[in-house]
């Protein structure tokens, strides 16, 4: 079974973290799941709901404290397959490019970018500032992968949860995590 960990921050898309926790639940996937503080307030916005709601009955996840960082996750050695950070905060991005490892979601991605684990970070933010571009970039260089959440408008989906379902799945393909979610580009006649 692989070991996934999902990070939730404080910025808008946490929709988006619905629906690959909904998507990652039917895999054999053990998702570890990690919300800052605002990243748990805009979850309970954006979605309706407390994120213990959704992972309710649910057997392959473990929901950590941000401040928890004894966490076996937080440990090189307990060999994670993959983190996402969706959607991720400027402050966020901003700590983890700088190696601030202040909470278990900045402390996890420094992780994976030392042992070489796939990293994806999906900054919901527009326009980007100098700043937080110049982060992007330090991140992109030291192996994550940058990935805000835009969606492929060549397969005409018109309706947004299916904009967002689409959008997932383009992220947790580049994260190694085959699905159906999202239409494959297949040329123009």
């Amino acid at each position: 079974m692989k070991n996934m960990v999902l990070g939730i921050t404080g910025a808008g898309g946490a929709i988006l973290a619905k629906y690959a926790l909904e998507y990652l639940f039917s895999q054999d996937i053990t998702v570890h799941l990690i919300l800052s503080n605002t990243g748990e307030k805009v979850y309970k916005h954006e979605t309706g709901e407390i994120i213990e709601a959704t992972i309710k009955g649910v057997k392959n996840v473990k929901l950590y404290k941000n401040s928890d960082l004894f966490a076996a996750i937080s440990s090189g050695s307990f060999g994670v397959d993959g983190m996402l950070i969706l959607p991720c905060s400027m402050s966020t991005a901003a700590k983890i490019a700088v190696g601030i490892s202040d909470t278990l979601i900045t402390r996890t991605a420094a992780v994976c970018l030392k042992e070489r684990t796939p990293l994806i970070l999906a900054p919901r933010e527009s326009p980007f500032s100098t700043t937080a571009l110049a982060n992007l970039l330090t991140l992109s260089q030291n192996g994550a992968y940058i990935m805000p959440p835009v969606p492929a408008f060549y397969d005409k989906k018109r309706d947004f949860e299916e904009l967002c379902i689409g959008i997932v799945g383009r992220i947790l393909h580049t994260l190694g995590v085959e699905n159906y979610l999202f239409s494959k580009w297949d040329g123009v006649e």
